[in-house]
């Protein structure tokens, strides 16, 4: 991979890719949380309601999240293996708040040093 410095213009749109990334992290976070209460009420409970509600608010929030992690992996030029593997983390409850700072960081650092892979 070559290195490539970034124009500000670039660093800005990789800015507000990350934070878009972040916060859909954590929000993806909290939603697999809760559908894992959820399910528990459905099935230990037998109350199928929430899970009627929550489910499909969790899909959504799911796809909004993989969006921000092709969004960012795109702009920052990671590998689709590499963004897929980021993608599944939605899948593994409490995964996303310790993927997350490690992707930030990961970028943060690329953005300051003024240079990212291409």
């Amino acid at each position: 991979m070559s290195e490539q410095a970034i124009d500000s213009a670039r660093a800005e749109s990789i800015r507000k890719a990350l934070g878009y990334y972040k916060v859909m992290s954590i929000v993806a976070g909290v939603a697999l949380f809760i559908l894992c209460v959820v399910v528990f009420i459905h099935y230990v409970l037998h109350n199928p309601k929430p899970s009627e509600t929550w489910s499909p608010i969790h899909g959504i929030l799911y796809f909004v999240y993989v969006l921000s992690t092709a969004n960012l992996g795109f702009k920052v030029g990671w590998s689709l293996p590499r963004m897929i593997r980021i993608m599944l983390v939605g899948f593994v409850p409490v995964l996303p708040f310790i993927v997350e700072p490690k992707v930030a960081r990961e970028v943060e650092g690329q953005l300051a040093a003024g240079s990212l892979s291409a």
